[in-house]
């Protein structure tokens, strides 16, 4: 069983490292946005048997369910889950009970991932044991695939080590030898601080994608833009407010 697996932190604790653009209130909409988009993608890929979306917000639940999507309810704990924890009770639930004999982790923002990434993506997987996409902007994963799901732990809570980096070391220790690198622009950009939404709203605009949900609210609500610091850096920006 070929599945797709998609968490999703509660909407009081999305993308708390954008506070300083967004109210709380924004960034909520911001998530279900990008989580409509993601779900409208999903919806003309038929290369998974199933998709299951992992949160504890009935409104991403509801989303789901009304895209054909499978979702299951995370209970929240205290002291809270690390993320490798809240990745490996979802992998479970895939295997105990979905049946799952390899699993594809993806997350809601990847603004720019189409419909294309996830059938290669899927079509990779029919001959490796592990799969990861690299986030463009970080060491950090944005998608990562395993076969059999329990082929080993991931590396998303290493306190020292870039989650890629700290998955690929681990792979080659265990003596894993099938690893493909997805190595896609579209599928390894993120929404994670300041300068990727506004490099996201340009790459939406370059894209064709202005009939997302995601390009909608930041044309409406973001205000900043992005600058050079200088001819010679193209390396560093410095964010402007518009």
């Amino acid at each position: 069983m070929r599945t797709l697996l998609i968490p999703i932190a509660p909407l009081s604790r999305t993308k708390s490292r954008l506070r300083d653009c967004f109210t709380t209130d924004q960034l909520k909409n911001l998530t279900i946005c990008m989580f409509k988009d993601l779900c409208n993608t999903l919806s003309k890929v038929s290369s998974f048997d199933i998709i299951l979306v992992y949160c504890n917000n009935e409104e991403i639940l509801d989303i789901a369910e009304n895209h054909d999507l499978i979702g299951i309810k995370e209970v929240l704990t205290k002291p809270r889950k690390s993320f490798d924890e809240v990745i490996n009770d979802l992998n479970n639930i895939a295997i105990n009970d979905f049946d799952a004999n390899e699993t594809v982790f993806t997350f809601l923002d990847l603004i720019l991932i189409s419909e294309v990434n996830f059938n290669e993506i899927s079509k990779l997987m029919d001959n490796c044991e592990l799969l990861i996409c690299p986030c463009i902007h970080s060491a950090g994963i944005s998608v990562l695939g395993r076969k059999p799901p329990d082929i080993m732990e991931s590396y998303f809570s290493d306190p020292q080590i870039p989650s890629f980096i700290a998955q690929l070391s681990s792979a080659k220790k265990k003596g894993l030898t099938k690893i493909s690198i997805y190595d896609s622009f579209r599928a390894g950009f993120d929404i994670d601080i300041k300068q990727d939404l506004v490099l996201g709203y340009e790459y939406l605009k370059i894209l064709d994608m202005q009939d997302t949900y995601t390009y909608k609210f930041l044309d409406e609500n973001l205000n900043l833009s992005v600058q050079k610091l200088s001819l010679q850096n193209n390396r560093e920006f410095k964010i402007v407010k518009e």
